[in-house]
């Protein structure tokens, strides 16, 4: 059965700080930060737009807040530098575009649909890539636009850890990746992500947001998936194909698929974080296995809602 309205929600990763380091301020920045991306999203889906149009604007949005770790405030590489991924797919026909290892793109996002919609590939990354921005005419950016104070302090206390021994597994260093997964008032799925990865990760690092069926994924017969956490252990598990092909071969409704594959396959491998989920119903789970996930979601007609833990 077909939803009869519109459903937006948005992720701005499972690596949310823990609840004794939240200050009430730095609480009220996040909650603000995904209403302004949520309204982004929402304004494309009330004017009829596409499922893919409003997954485009909530995660460009996604992507200018400095706050979450994609775009402007995307996390440093080991060497100082950002190496950003992201991905998008339609719903309808199971197109896709995504794109690793960039720098300087304005809004990464709008690469991946580039190489989507310009290309006759799926996957994409350096000159390449570049190139293919270029041709579109995406806007770039020097590295003072990308960088934060903050980002820039934690990966000096990640390099510290290591060297001293001490390194743990903090997920709000470990993992944050921005997301978006949306249906229209046609019926049409679509998902984006996007991330600047792990801080102090290797360079030519590449995690499971860009990797179609483990970080996105979107098919208007079964869901729409973005995920955000460990994106090794996602791409070990296929995460977003596996909730599609546990709801497309298993008959499984989707919230059951999506909370078996997070709660039980994730962990079971050591894996942490978490996804907002989207069937063609309009029913909708962001389930995840570590302390919280910055998200938020909202219905046609309805008040748009957002969550930290």
């Amino acid at each position: 059965m077909l939803a009869s309205g519109f459903v937006l929600a948005i992720h701005g990763g499972a690596g949310v700080l823990p609840r004794d380091d939240m200050s009430p301020e730095r609480e009220a920045a996040y909650h603000a930060a995904l209403g302004r991306v949520l309204a982004a999203g929402q304004s494309v889906l009330t004017a009829d737009g596409a499922a893919l149009d409003a997954v485009t604007a909530a995660v460009m949005a996604l992507e200018d807040e400095p706050l979450f770790n994609a775009g402007r405030g995307a996390v440093f590489t080991r060497d100082g530098r950002h190496e950003m991924d992201a991905a998008i797919m339609d719903g309808r026909g199971r197109r896709a575009g995504a794109v690793a290892g960039i720098a300087g793109v304005r809004n990464p996002v709008l690469l991946a649909r580039a190489v989507m919609e310009r290309t006759d590939h799926v996957l994409m990354a350096g000159t390449g890539a570049l190139q293919i921005a270029r041709a579109a005419g995406l806007a770039f950016e020097d590295d003072a636009y990308f960088y934060t104070q903050e980002r820039w302090d934690s990966l000096q206390e990640t390099l510290r850890m290591e060297a001293d021994g001490t390194l743990d597994d903090d997920p709000s260093r470990r993992h944050g990746t921005v997301g978006a997964v949306a249906l229209d008032r046609a019926g049409n799925l679509a998902a984006a992500t996007s991330t600047g990865g792990m801080t102090g990760k290797r360079a030519g690092r590449i995690g499971d947001s860009p990797i179609i069926g483990a970080g996105t994924f979107a098919d208007d017969t079964t869901c729409a998936v973005s995920a955000t956490g460990d994106g090794e252990a996602f791409i070990r598990l296929l995460v977003a194909h596996e909730i599609d092909a546990r709801i497309r071969l298993g008959a499984q409704p989707m919230s059951e698929a999506a909370r078996a594959v997070v709660i039980d396959d994730l962990s079971a491998i050591g894996g942490s974080g978490g996804l907002i989920s989207l069937a063609r119903d309009g029913a909708l789970v962001m389930p995840f296995n570590c302390e919280g996930m910055y998200r938020g979601c909202v219905r046609d007609g309805g008040a748009p809602e957002t969550h930290i833990y």
